[in-house]
């Protein structure tokens, strides 16, 4: 009897402990998969985050963790979600989320590690190549960067590669939705003969500096000093290193590469090739269309953006913005459609168009979004020196392919580059996978993290003009 009581016992605690990793599906939301990571000593000061990957959300911190007896209750304050679940047994919680009034069945499962989704191009050991994390440093700048380089196995010198990741806080893999489009693409071109380094953003991992007041043009400061290092490599052919950038990596790329005899070569991947403020209407306006918004709402609303844009372009302080964009508003507002209104400010009263110019100033009003929607490729384009490859892809919506390509190309004709390609890629998004919605909400679901073909496009190009 003595025995069966300390069984029961310890079944009892089993059964309670929620500390660990849960994974589930959320049951009729495209399955979509989280996890919850529960830490702590005791049931009385459990701690938890959130995982959702397929919307690139990663340890979102939850407001707080209870149990009472074999139920566990988490709540998400910042996004008005609520987890209720009962432990089935020592793995298995059967609960309910709740968000916005929204119940949902989620059953979760003790699993080791974090929420994994399938990415089946993403490079693993043990490679065919070296591939060795390093430092960089600037005195000047008393700053460091962390990096990655892969280079042939073989005492050769060959051509190198900076890659160049897009807007926002990004990865030395420009990480997304666990997509690593630059551990794929270096260890395609390493395998090719390359040698790649691909370098961790400003204030992010292991590189220093802050982002805040940081402009594209600072972003290409740190290029130079990933070119620097790169020239102290024995495995770098000096006279052929080249810049890889991805939408603002291509804009980067050619900041970088204007008067500076050190970049042989550019490889455009949805860079921008007319002005950021038409290619951001434009963004908005397919983008619209891709979540079913009517092809004439989505213009009116276009032609709307682009008038604010133009307030951003002409002001000078914070509150001469506000009243900018406010008889912006007010002039679209007398000729816009009931349906149009609703659809951009959700209602059609005055605090819905008040928090509408709040919202958008406050997005925009600062230095980093000022300098990207000035920017002109034009000028740059027209100065360049050195070979160009711009590749965009036929179902982006963020860098639409057929005005910027030929935006590259009109500038590229009045340049002192001798070679220069462009192309469209059939039936690829803005990350070059191929895609059925092509929605920016597809990326996630997506397995491929890049076409293939875009990796030999690259290369062959490379293997022409460069080697």
């Amino acid at each position: 009897m003595v025995c069966i009581s300390i069984l029961s016992l310890n079944i009892s605690f089993a059964q309670r402990d929620f500390k660990g990793s849960w994974h589930g599906t959320l049951n009729g939301v495209k399955n979509l998969k989280v996890g919850f990571n529960i830490s702590g000593e005791n049931d009385d000061n459990l701690k938890a985050t959130l995982d959702v990957p397929m919307q690139g959300a990663k340890d979102m911190p939850c407001d707080g963790v209870t149990v009472s007896t074999d139920t566990l209750i988490v709540n998400m304050k910042s996004i008005n979600g609520k987890y209720v679940g009962k432990m089935i047994d020592v793995n298995k919680i059967d609960g309910m989320w709740t968000q916005n009034g929204l119940d949902v069945p989620l059953v979760l499962r003790r699993v080791e590690g974090r929420i994994q989704l399938n990415r089946p191009q993403t490079p693993k050991p043990p490679y065919s190549y070296n591939s060795d994390d390093i430092l960089f440093y600037n005195e000047t700048k008393s700053m460091e960067y962390g990096a990655t380089i892969t280079t042939p196995k073989d005492n050769k010198q060959h051509p190198a590669l900076i890659l160049i990741t897009g807007s926002g806080p990004q990865n030395r893999d420009e990480e997304l939705f666990q997509h690593k489009p630059f551990a794929v693409v270096a260890d395609h071109l390493t395998k090719n003969g390359y040698v790649v380094l691909r370098v961790d953003d400003r204030g992010v991992g292991r590189t220093g500096g802050s982002r805040v007041n940081a402009t594209s043009a600072d972003f290409a400061e740190d290029v130079k000093d990933a070119i620097a290092y790169l020239k102290t490599r024995k495995e770098v052919d000096k006279k052929r290193i080249g810049l890889y950038g991805h939408s603002e990596g291509g804009m980067i790329a050619q900041l970088v590469a204007l008067d500076n005899k050190d970049v042989d070569f550019i490889i455009s991947m949805a860079g921008p090739g007319v002005k950021v403020s038409q290619t951001m209407t434009e963004q908005n306006i397919a983008q619209l269309k891709s979540r079913g918004v009517s092809e004439e709402s989505a213009k009116s609303y276009g032609e709307l953006y682009s008038g604010i844009i133009n307030d951003v372009l002409t002001s000078h302080k914070e509150d001469e913005l506000t009243k900018k964009i406010a008889k912006t508003v007010d002039d679209w507002l007398a000729t816009a459609d009931e349906q149009t209104i609703l659809q951009t400010f959700g209602r059609t009263d005055s605090a819905s168009k008040a928090k509408f110019v709040t919202t958008f100033t406050e997005q925009v009003w600062n230095k980093w979004t000022n300098y990207f929607l000035h920017y002109d490729p034009q000028p740059v384009l027209e100065k360049l020196n050195c070979k160009v490859l711009a590749l965009n892809g036929e179902k982006d919506i963020q860098v639409i392919s057929k005005s910027n390509l030929a935006g590259y190309e009109k500038a590229l004709a009045k340049s002192r580059s001798k070679v220069y390609d462009t192309k469209e890629i059939k039936g690829v998004n803005h990350l070059f996978q191929e895609c059925n919605t092509c929605t920016v909400q597809e990326y996630a679901e997506l397995e491929q993290t890049i076409k293939p073909e875009v990796l030999d496009i690259v290369t062959q190009w490379l293997d022409k003009n460069v080697k």
